[in-house]
């Protein structure tokens, strides 16, 4: 016979943690507006902050002329607006893109192997992406033309991110320890591989290139190389929004899960390959830049819950607005030198991390006692 104590006990943790995926429709959309308006304020900082300032106000009259928007005559210099519209917006625009599609995965891989630390960086994702880039760039392998680097980096996420599962799941269970272990070691081998890669590589100028940009980096890229990331990052988020319900499911469990009606083993392998697709176009672009996809899934849920339908979005959007603050410090802090993005947002995402070992160290201390 159960015990009454122990059953309201659980029907309490039952309640909680729906509770805990809900939240109010009104603060998700005050949540939503604001980081769209803080969105707007970062990427007009980010082009007005730099060795050359530009206003705000000509800012956006540079970019409102350059649209066709009737405007006044310009005021500015010619110089000034090549240096907002060639050098500072596509980098802006790739590191919203890249934050969002980093904080969306890592949205998704948190449900889907059911572990709060998960994320591309911290589980060897993108040093399989980095390996299979770099691999392209020092044998000079063009078999697939322009896209022949995303594709290579793509098969080096899909890889690690198949071998990390395959090594942390025993008996059934990933343990949190068990999963971070398996990331670190295979990354440790990866990078391990990449930088033999390199040092045996005759192209010494290329390869000094390539190290600098396995640290992560926004600087150099154009117009012309945007599209693919942004079709990656806009395809795999209306994707993770169309399978918010069975991500939601996976948060009970996969019996649970399974239970109502999901096919666990399925659905996760077809995210495997979406999430190492996205995470792969997304480091031929920018190179690995880490934490953000840690960080950002849990700071949306302190303020709209756990439904991933309102989760995945305002992740995408506060994931856009940290990488933008991110890259502006990076290459404003220590001018003229430019410091590396991935360099800062360890320095963030570092500290993050140990807090959430140690905060879920202490439940489970709290769980076994009780």
């Amino acid at each position: 016979m159960t015990d009454p104590d122990t059953g309201a006990a659980k029907r309490g943790r039952r309640r909680r943690r729906r509770k805990g995926t809900r939240a109010d429709p009104a603060r998700v959309t005050v949540t939503l507006v604001a980081l769209g308006v803080l969105l707007l304020v970062s990427v007009t900082a980010g082009l007005a902050i730099g060795s050359v300032r530009v206003p705000p106000v000509q800012v956006w009259g540079i970019v409102a002329h350059a649209l066709g928007a009737p405007w006044t005559e310009p005021d500015w210099p010619r110089a000034r607006a090549t240096i907002v519209l060639d050098v500072r917006a596509p980098r802006v625009m790739l590191g919203a893109i890249s934050g969002a599609g980093l904080a969306v995965v890592g949205t998704a891989l948190q449900a889907l192997v059911r572990n709060p630390l998960a994320e591309p960086y911290l589980l060897g994702v993108s040093s399989g992406a980095s390996l299979g880039a770099v691999t392209v760039i020092v044998f000079g392998i063009t078999l697939l033309g322009p896209v022949s680097l995303p594709v290579a980096a793509f098969a080096g996420a899909l890889g690690a991110l198949l071998l990390v599962y395959a090594t942390a799941r025993t008996g059934g269970r990933i343990t949190s320890a068990r999963l971070v272990l398996s990331g670190v070691a295979v990354a440790a081998i990866l990078t391990a591989v990449l930088n033999l890669l390199l040092l045996t590589t005759d192209r010494g100028n290329e390869a000094r290139a390539v190290l600098a940009w396995t640290m992560g980096g926004l600087g150099g890229v154009g117009w012309a190389t945007l599209w693919l990331p942004g079709i990656a990052l806009l395809l795999g988020t209306a994707a993770l929004m169309a399978q918010a319900r069975s991500l939601n499911l996976l948060l009970a469990g996969e019996e649970a899960a399974t239970t109502m009606g999901l096919d666990v083993a399925r659905f996760r392998a077809r995210m495997f390959v979406l999430l190492s697709l996205v995470t792969g176009v997304l480091v031929a672009a920018a190179g690995p830049i880490g934490f953000v996809g840690l960080m950002m899934p849990h700071t949306v849920r302190l303020f709209v819950g756990g439904d991933h339908r309102r989760v995945l979005p305002t992740a995408a959007l506060s994931g856009a607005v940290f990488l933008v603050w991110a890259d502006t410090a990076a290459r404003t802090v220590a001018a003229p030198m430019e410091i590396p993005v991935g360099v800062l947002t360890a320095l963030c995402g570092g500290p993050f991390f140990l807090w959430l070992m140690h905060r879920d160290a202490r439940h489970d201390t709290h769980r076994r006692a009780a």
